[in-house]
C-alpha cells in the first residue's frame, strides 16, 4: 500500500512498517510531501523517521493502539460490514440532540457498554446523540478534548471498530450520531505535529498557546489536513454531524474563511453521499454570520450553540449572578424573554463581564431557530464549576425548578440539547478529571484547577483531584436511578415534553420572530406564545395568576394539577410549576 506524510522541513524521512525500513522519496506533484509503497494490512504497526530522529506516530493516523505516543496502525475501513448500510440520515430540523460522554456514560466507559444503553434515549424521544470527543488521549480516561490524533479513535474506548458498532447500533435503533471535534488546539502530550511542519503558528495565540496555523506560510496543508479529518468522520464513521469546539479560537485572517472552506467541503459531501449532515458551533462571538448562508454572506454553519439562553435561564433558577452570570443576574427573566424571541441576548449590547459591547442582532427573517441549540445544561457548564454539580444539586428540594427549566429548553424555539443524565435528575456530580501519563504535566493540571477556584474562595481539598481516578467515578451515571424516585417522576416530565415537541408542529416552527413572551420579574413567572400553543412557569414558591387570554385552552402536560385559565383569562399556576396548552 501507499504511504505518505507532509514533512515539508525534514531532509529525508524512512518509513518504519512491521520492523522493515523503507526511505519515502519526495512527490513531484506535491511539495513537502514524501511518499512510497510498502507490504502492509489492517492492523501493521507504523511510523516516520524525520532525518536522524525517532520514529513518530503519522499525523493523519486512523489508529493509535498504544495510546498517542506508540505507533500508529493501518486501518482498513472497508473491513466493516454496515448492517445499516442504507442509513438515509437524519437532519437538523426538529431534532432533539443528548450530549453523552462514553467514558462515564457507563461504569465501564466504552463504545459497546454505552450503545447497550442507547434504547432508552429512544424512549426518551431524543433522535440525535451527541458524543463528546474520541480522539486518542494519553490515559484511560479523561474529557477528551485533549486529543493529538485527530483522524483516529480513543483505543480505551473501543478504537476505529468500537466506533462503528456504536454508530450501526445508534442507526439501527433511528438515532443520529453527532461527533464533538477539536480544531482549535492539541495535546498538549503526545503531539508530534511540530516536527512534521508548521500546523501551529506565533502569528495568532490562545488559551493554550501558539495558534493552529491557518492563515501562515504552510496553512493550506493545515487547513486540508482538518478538514480530510472532519470529512474522515462523515464519510468512513458515517457520523450525520459534527460539533465544533471554540471555533471562536479559530484565528484566522484569510478572505476565505476555515469555517466557510469546512461548511463548503461537508456540503458536497452530503450531496455526494445523498444524505445530511450538519455542522453545529461552539461560539462565543454571538456572530450570526456563523449560521447564515454562504450564498448570503455568511459561514454556512448550520447551528451554534447558544450560550446566551443558557445564562439566562440558570441565573433565573438559582440566582447565580457571577463571571460571566452577572450580565444575566440583574434581571434573568427579562434575559430569558429575549433570548427566546431574539436568540442572543448580547446583540450589540453592554457586557459588564467584557467590559465592552458584545455581539450583534441576528436575522429573524434569515436564521431560523433550529440553527440556534437550547440548553439549561452541558459538560462545560456543568464540569467547568469546582464540584461539577449539576442543576439537581444546586436545586436540591425543588424538583418544580428542575421540571421548569426542562419546559423551557424542550418547548423553546431554539433546537434543544440535553446533558446525560439530566432527563432523570442525576444525583451524580460530573467532575473535570484527567489520567496524563506524563508526572509534570498532571501535577501542573492538579496545581491549575486548584489554583484557579482558590481565587474564587474554594479551599484547595474542596477542589476535586483531577487525577484522582475516584474524580471519574463519581462522574459516572447511576442506571439504577431512572427506576425510583424522585429520578422516575423527572424522567416521565421529559419523555412527555420531547413527544409534545414532536406532536406539535408548533414547537418545531422554526420562525423566531413568531414567539411572543411576557414575564413578571417580580413574581417570578414567564409565559410564551408558539402558534397555538401556550407554556408557563412559575419559578418562585407562591401562586401565580398568568394572563393567557380568554380564548378556550386544553391543558396538554402540567408538572402539577392546574385547570385551564379561567373567564378572565388568568391561568393560576402553582409555585415552582410549568404547564404546557394549546388554545383552540
Amino acid at each position: 500500500m501507499q504511504f505518505e506524510v507532509w514533512a515539508p522541513q525534514a531532509g529525508r524521512v524512512t518509513l518504519r512498517c512491521d520492523g522493515a525500513a523503507r526511505a519515502l522519496e519526495r512527490d513531484p506533484d506535491r511539495s513537502g510531501w514524501w511518499i512510497g509503497e510498502a507490504e502492509a494490512r489492517d492492523g501493521s504497526r507504523y511510523g516516520f523517521a524525520l532525518d536522524d530522529g525517532p520514529v513518530l506516530p503519522d499525523p493523519r493516523s486512523r489508529r493509535q493502539p498504544d495510546g498517542p505516543d506508540g505507533p500508529s496502525a493501518v486501518v482498513d475501513h472497508e473491513r466493516h460490514a454496515w448492517r445499516t448500510a442504507d442509513w438515509a440520515g437524519r437532519t437538523l430540523p426538529g431534532a432533539v440532540l443528548y450530549e453523552l460522554h462514553v467514558g462515564t456514560y457507563t461504569r465501564e466507559g466504552t463504545f459497546d457498554a454505552a450503545a447497550e444503553r442507547l434504547e432508552h434515549l429512544v424512549e426518551l424521544g431524543v433522535t440525535h446523540v451527541e458524543l463528546m470527543p474520541v480522539c486518542p488521549f494519553p490515559g484511560r480516561h479523561g474529557w477528551g478534548y485533549e486529543g493529538v490524533s485527530l483522524w483516529a479513535v480513543h483505543e480505551p474506548y473501543g478504537g476505529p471498530a468500537g466506533l462503528k458498532r456504536f454508530v450501526d447500533r445508534a442507526h439501527e435503533l433511528g438515532l443520529g450520531v453527532v461527533l464533538d471535534v477539536v480544531h482549535n488546539h492539541l495535546g498538549p502530550s503526545g503531539n508530534y505535529l511540530p516536527q512534521f511542519g508548521p500546523y501551529f503558528t506565533d502569528t495568532h495565540h490562545t488559551p493554550w498557546g501558539a495558534a493552529v496555523n491557518l492563515d501562515a506560510p504552510g496553512s493550506d496543508e493545515v487547513r486540508d489536513f482538518l478538514i480530510g479529518s472532519a470529512l474522515a468522520w462523515l464519510r468512513d464513521y458515517r457520523v450525520d454531524g459534527l460539533r465544533l469546539d471554540a471555533v471562536h479560537a479559530l484565528a484566522d485572517t484569510r478572505a476565505c474563511h476555515f469555517q466557510e472552506e469546512l461548511s463548503t467541503a461537508v456540503d458536497a459531501l452530503s450531496a455526494d453521499l445523498g444524505r445530511p449532515q450538519f455542522l453545529v458551533a461552539e461560539s462565543d462571538l454571538n456572530d450570526p454570520r456563523l449560521v447564515t448562508a454562504r450564498e448570503e454572506g455568511g459561514l454556512g454553519l448550520h447551528a451554534q450553540w447558544n450560550d446566551d439562553f443558557h445564562h439566562a435561564l440558570h441565573s433565573a433558577l438559582t440566582g447565580e449572578a457571577q463571571g460571566y452570570y452577572a450580565d444575566f443576574g440583574r434581571a434573568p427573566l427579562r434575559a430569558v424573554a429575549k433570548t427566546l424571541t431574539g436568540g442572543y441576548f448580547h446583540d450589540g449590547t453592554y457586557s459588564g463581564f467584557r467590559g465592552r459591547h458584545h455581539g450583534r442582532p441576528l436575522d429573524r427573517t434569515r436564521v431560523a431557530g433550529h440553527r440556534l441549540l437550547g440548553y439549561s445544561q452541558t459538560h462545560d457548564q456543568i464540569g467547568n464549576r469546582a464540584l461539577g454539580d449539576r442543576l439537581s444539586m444546586l436545586l436540591a428540594g425543588s424538583p418544580g425548578l428542575l421540571a421548569c427549566a426542562a419546559t423551557l429548553t424542550l418547548t423553546a424555539p431554539f433546537t434543544p440539547m440535553l446533558f446525560m443524565g439530566e432527563e432523570w435528575a442525576a444525583s451524580t456530580p460530573w467532575q473535570f478529571f484527567t489520567d496524563h501519563t506524563d508526572p509534570e504535566l498532571a501535577e501542573a493540571v492538579r496545581r491549575g484547577r486548584r489554583r484557579e477556584f482558590a481565587a474564587h474562595g474554594w479551599a484547595e481539598e474542596e477542589v476535586p483531584d483531577p487525577q484522582d481516578p475516584a474524580t471519574r467515578d463519581r462522574s459516572c451515571l447511576d442506571w439504577s436511578e431512572p427506576e425510583r424516585e424522585p429520578h422516575a417522576r423527572v424522567l416521565a416530565w421529559y419523555r412527555r415534553l420531547i413527544a409534545l415537541r414532536h406532536e406539535q408542529p408548533d414547537l418545531t416552527d422554526p420562525d423566531l420572530a413568531d414567539t411572543k413572551v411576557a414575564h413578571d420579574e417580580k413574581a417570578r413567572w414567564l409565559a410564551f406564545r408558539r402558534g397555538d400553543v401556550r407554556v408557563a412557569v412559575n419559578l418562585g414558591k407562591e401562586p401565580a395568576a398568568i394572563p393567557l387570554g380568554t380564548r378556550p385552552a386544553q391543558v396538554l402536560a402540567a408538572w402539577e394539577p392546574v385547570e385551564p385559565p379561567d373567564r378572565d383569562g388568568l391561568l393560576h399556576l402553582p409555585g415552582e410549576s410549568s404547564v404546557v396548552l394549546v388554545q383552540s
